[in-house]
């Protein structure tokens, strides 16, 4: 890492942590007021974005523009997209089970179990998660190997939005039908895997964390990608969606028995 204009890595992860900080209580402030914490989700994408923009605004100076300019468009596009479709669905829904249940469990002040529990939890996994995008930024190296790195996790990144943006379009046409109204999506990519956007969403990362590695330092920072894929397919994604669904809709173990939990593969025969 080269000297610059802008912040070094040290202190703009500073930063981008007072920033997510400051971002989370702010919702946690709002939500508390309304009573609704399920709007921390729909900030989830968004926090991503912020950092990645904080991050790439000031350490101008270090590392290379194209790799910090290339990080940061893909970040923002992934998060946006995200937190909108999240604040879509989540229009005038009530509050999500999973924080009445944790609430209802909580011990002591209900508030701060909310505060610390959700908010900075997810500030925290937000500041760790982004750490390929943030050393990549302020990284220097440039090699053959480190380009075809790039040109991967490009490839890799354009899969993910692929299927996340197609899963969800899908899921949502499919919802918006009166007809269906508690039936099984089992159509489109949803054939091929029980969860597209679980699926995009780790590739999404494992691509940001290629074009990161394209320069040595950020090589450490292969955790992210990991981190996030256990989140997705055994922490609170995978697990408690497929808890749900196998409570509410008919005909879900048949699907899982013949669908792909997270890779898509062909449907297996009866």
């Amino acid at each position: 890492m080269q000297a610059g204009t802008g912040l070094s890595f040290p202190a703009a992860t500073a930063v981008d942590a007072a920033v997510l900080l400051t971002a989370f209580s702010i919702v946690f402030i709002a939500g508390a007021a309304r009573r609704r914490h399920r709007y921390v989700d729909t900030v989830w994408g968004a926090a991503f974005a912020l950092v990645a923009v904080t991050t790439a605004t000031l350490t101008g100076g270090h590392g290379d523009a194209w790799r910090r300019w290339l990080l940061a468009v893909c970040t923002v596009v992934w998060g946006l997209r995200l937190s909108v479709h999240i604040a879509r669905r989540g229009r005038g829904a009530p509050e999500d089970p999973r924080y009445e249940a944790l609430l209802a469990k909580a011990g002591g002040h209900p508030a701060w179990a909310a505060y610390s529990r959700v908010y900075l939890l997810q500030a925290a996994l937000v500041w760790f998660i982004s750490l390929p995008v943030q050393v990549g930024m302020v990284a220097e190296g440039r090699s053959w190997a480190g380009a075809v790195a790039a040109v991967v996790g490009v490839v890799l990144w354009l899969v993910g939005i692929a299927f996340e943006s197609v899963g969800d379009w899908q899921l949502a046409r499919f919802k918006a039908d009166p007809a269906h109204r508690g039936r099984l999506m089992t159509s489109g990519l949803w054939r091929y895997t029980r969860h597209p956007n679980y699926f995009g969403d780790a590739c999404v990362w494992w691509g940001l964390f290629l074009i990161a590695a394209s320069a040595w330092p950020a090589l450490p920072t292969i955790m992210s990608p990991v981190l996030m894929t256990w989140l997705l397919t055994a922490g609170s994604g995978k697990p408690l969606m497929e808890a749900h669904l196998s409570a509410t809709r008919p005909g879900y173990a048949e699907y899982a028995a013949r669908t792909s939990p997270f890779i898509p593969k062909p449907p297996r025969k009866p």
